[in-house]
């Protein structure tokens, strides 16, 4: 198990001096500058996501190393949703040996679990999800190796669309092996369902672990040839392709914002707000969550991967999100926001974002790096530490 009260910077120094690299060579490999490692070891500026995933490549161990993720609970009832791994696991092992002794249910009863396997994941409520997700996907196993035609693409796309409940899950408490492992799991639900939107969905869903490895290039590329398989014209779109396509330009926004490539970051947050005009609302075909909605909030992303707090915190103050978005949307964003206020001075500001993430979406928020690292910031910065802070830091297990 690791231990998730070390600061990020502490083990990238640890790590860094036992590969024998200075932090010039270390900056050199990320890359970034000496003095930003230099800051992040000391505990004087917060790690990006970006900074962690080029440090583990450089330094080449796992970002969970850095990370110290999984961040186990102090409580049964906080280690619940961990503590069903195993099973989870067990289940994604299984994937081609269907257990004949379940008996099939009808696939609209399936549908409807899955449904609400879905509704769990947006919400965030990752303890209940996992609970579900080992007899669920053993029941669509067996349904889908046992059924032919029309019927078994239908069972193979919910198998498809539960796996990536365990990928929000592997991605939500760190556990980043399981989670390149449901993503084998979903493309190979989704090629066996024989529907094309839903394959490329899942090429924009591969590219997360691009991010992960600061395979910024090829995670650009992988989402380069989605759009040219799916075509450019907009214009001529359905609306579930619409959401593909703007979903792609959303994620080659993150990427091109770690290279870092502002022109080009900025380039894909345009394209995907004329894919969302044209969309007409917020919409959540394929699990997406595409529209005018989750442009704003990337927008605000954009600017937080690049140390932009001034932007960030000019853009969000434009964003009047409706009460219909995601609770895992709106938990990305109150964090994003609360490191851009943090970037920005204001740490007032950055407290009270990550108090709004804590409500909305409180198993993601704990289970945030991000979140640990802004709170560490916080807790080194004031001189008198508010109650507030204190009592989030205890909240998060931070000492």
């Amino acid at each position: 198990m690791q231990d998730g009260t070390d600061a990020i910077g502490r083990r990238i120094a640890r790590a860094r001096k036992l590969r024998g690299f200075t932090q010039q060579q270390l900056a050199q490999r990320v890359p970034c500058s000496k003095s930003l490692i230099a800051q992040v070891e000391r505990g004087h500026k917060p790690a990006s996501s970006a900074l962690v995933a080029g440090a583990a490549r450089a330094l080449r161990v796992g970002v969970s190393e850095l990370t110290g993720q999984p961040y186990r609970g102090q409580s049964p009832r906080e280690d619940r949703v961990h503590a069903t791994i195993p099973d989870i696991r067990r289940a994604l092992l299984s994937w081609d040996l269907p257990n004949e002794d379940v008996p099939p249910r009808p696939i609209s009863e399936l549908a409807a679990d899955v449904a609400k396997a879905s509704r769990l994941g947006r919400d965030a409520l990752y303890g209940r999800l996992a609970e579900i997700l080992p007899g669920l996907l053993e029941e669509l196993t067996a349904a889908a190796h046992g059924t032919d035609g029309p019927a078994r693409d239908r069972l193979f796309a919910l198998l498809s669309e539960t796996y990536t409940g365990v990928t929000a899950i592997a991605y939500a408490l760190g556990y980043f092996d399981l989670r390149s492992l449901a993503m084998e799991r979903v493309a190979w639900a989704a090629q066996a369902s024989a529907d094309p939107l839903r394959t490329a969905r899942t090429q924009w869903q591969r590219s997360t672990l691009f991010l992960a490895s600061a395979s910024y290039d090829k995670g650009a590329m992988l989402l380069d040839r989605v759009r040219r398989d799916i075509g450019e014209d907009i214009a001529r779109m359905d609306a579930p392709t619409l959401s593909v396509y703007g979903a792609t330009h959303l994620r080659s926004a993150i990427f091109a914002a770690r290279m870092p490539n502002a022109g080009t970051a900025w380039a894909h947050i345009g394209e995907a707000r004329e894919a969302a005009r044209v969309l007409g609302s917020d919409a959540n075909h394929y699990g997406l969550e595409f529209g005018p909605s989750n442009v704003a909030i990337h927008e605000v992303a954009v600017a937080v991967e690049m140390y932009d707090g001034r932007e960030a915190v000019h853009r969000a103050s434009r964003i009047r999100l409706p009460p219909t978005v995601a609770p895992v949307r709106l938990g990305h964003y109150y964090i994003d926001l609360a490191r851009g206020c943090l970037y920005n001075g204001d740490r007032a500001g950055s407290l009270e974002a990550l108090y709004s993430a804590r409500q909305v979406a409180p198993q993601q928020t704990r289970n945030h790096p991000m979140v640990r690292e802004t709170v560490r910031m916080l807790v080194d910065l004031e001189h008198r530490r508010p109650r507030s802070l204190s009592g989030f830091a205890s909240w998060l297990g931070i000492p």
